[in-house]
């Protein structure tokens, strides 16, 4: 059925349909041939078959207006063997379309097997500004060659003035892990323009976040929404935030919650924030982060005088107190304000040294004991992590290692 540009594909009863040959299909998609008043097509959560996907590609080729193709989660129930088929006409198909902007591939599992159809569409893409690719499977093997594409796209628009610049990309829960990260962040930077950016849950440890914002986000400078949750950062990582943070001027949103970003990294992020270059941000995630008093007080005075449009701070599960002064002094800096909220502390974690370390094992695939990440935290606490070379980034790290500037 369609209604206003948008054709969403429904079932009489509501349940997903399971198309599988051009005749299931055909009645299904009938007034969309030719049709090239439809700006949006929907199709998520139906299962489609080779020989459906082929006949749908056919009609996707006479829809010149389409903007936004979603085809998340259309593919469960299907045969490895049945998907690089049906999903190398779909992406064909969708590469003649000269307005699309927006492609949706999330929830189908597709696994490193689909990397290299994936590349062939994002390589050519011209005119993608919004790349949605969520939950897929694809491995580190698989994120390099979707990387590699994504950095291919970025030659395609330079050579034409009529392709817009990629604005985001979310490739969250993919298991990308360190061994892609040199190639997501050549990606990255190899396009500069991105505003919004979602990487959450991937397996990365401290080494690949070091490189994923220091060679690759820090270049973005329009950033507006960086989304990096349930990954590893310790101090390492924390540092590299601190340093690139501040390129961010419009940075609406940062989300780093159950990164285990360190006491220390606590410190350094609240510090970074505090050199009033981030005074759009509105929501900072941060929980489960083994966050002390010392760095809720830096981040505290960073929102106090460099962060006046701050409206959501989320704080939950570190290593600090509700009672503690700070947390007040916090909650009135909202109240004085007439808007923002600090989120509910209640699953603060004890502060004892002695228990540190001691934490129940992570539940999620992919994720690493929480007992050895602790312990490499605190190693790496006294690590000098390489910066990068030029004069900003050099002035930042000595403000960070202690140096202050007026």
């Amino acid at each position: 059925m369609m209604s206003n540009k948008v054709f969403i594909l429904r079932s009489s009863d509501g349940k997903p349909l399971k198309l599988d040959t051009a005749a299931d299909i055909g009645p299904r998609i009938a007034s969309l041939k030719g049709n090239e008043a439809v700006e949006e097509i929907r199709l998520s959560g139906h299962t489609f078959g080779t020989e459906a996907c082929k006949a749908l590609a056919e009609v996707l080729k006479t829809n010149k207006n389409l903007k936004v193709f979603n085809a998340a989660d259309i593919f469960t129930g299907r045969l490895i063997s049945e998907i690089p088929d049906a999903l190398a006409a779909l992406l064909t198909a969708l590469l003649t379309l000269e307005h699309l902007h927006t492609v949706d591939l999330s929830d189908n599992a597709f696994g490193g097997r689909l990397a290299d159809t994936l590349r062939d569409f994002y390589a050519r893409a011209g005119p993608l500004r919004h790349l949605l690719l969520n939950n897929n499977g694809l491995g580190p093997a698989g994120g390099i060659i979707v990387a590699n594409s994504i950095r291919d796209l970025a030659t395609l628009k330079a050579s034409s003035t009529a392709y817009p610049p990629l604005e985001t990309i979310v490739c969250g829960r993919n298991r990308l892990e360190n061994g892609s990260m040199e190639a997501w962040a050549e990606a990255y930077a190899a396009h500069g323009s991105l505003k919004t950016v979602k990487m959450v849950q991937n397996g990365i440890r401290q080494e690949g976040i070091n490189t994923l914002l220091r060679s690759g986000l820090s270049k973005n400078h329009g950033l507006q929404t960086l989304d990096l949750q349930d990954n590893t950062f310790t101090v390492i990582g924390a540092q590299a935030l601190a340093v690139v943070v501040t390129n961010w001027s419009d940075l609406l949103e940062l989300g780093v919650g159950d990164c285990l970003l360190s006491a220390r990294g606590g410190v350094l992020l609240g510090e970074a924030l505090a050199q009033e270059k981030n005074k759009a941000l509105k929501t900072i995630r941060l929980q489960y982060n083994e966050i002390d008093v010392k760095g809720v007080e830096a981040i505290k005075r960073a929102i106090n005088h460099a962060l006046p449009k701050l409206q959501r701070l989320e704080l939950n599960g570190n290593r600090f107190s509700e009672e503690e002064l700070v947390v007040e002094q916090m909650r009135e800096i909202f109240e004085d304000r007439g808007f923002g909220q600090l989120d509910s502390l209640s699953d603060m974690e004890e502060t004892d040294e002695e228990d540190e370390g001691d934490e129940d094992e992570g539940e999620g695939e992919g994720e690493y004991e929480k007992e050895d990440i602790v312990k490499q935290a605190e190693e790496a606490e006294n690590a000098q992590v390489p910066q990068e070379k030029d004069k900003k980034v050099d002035a930042l790290a000595d403000l960070l290692g202690g140096t202050k500037i007026a």
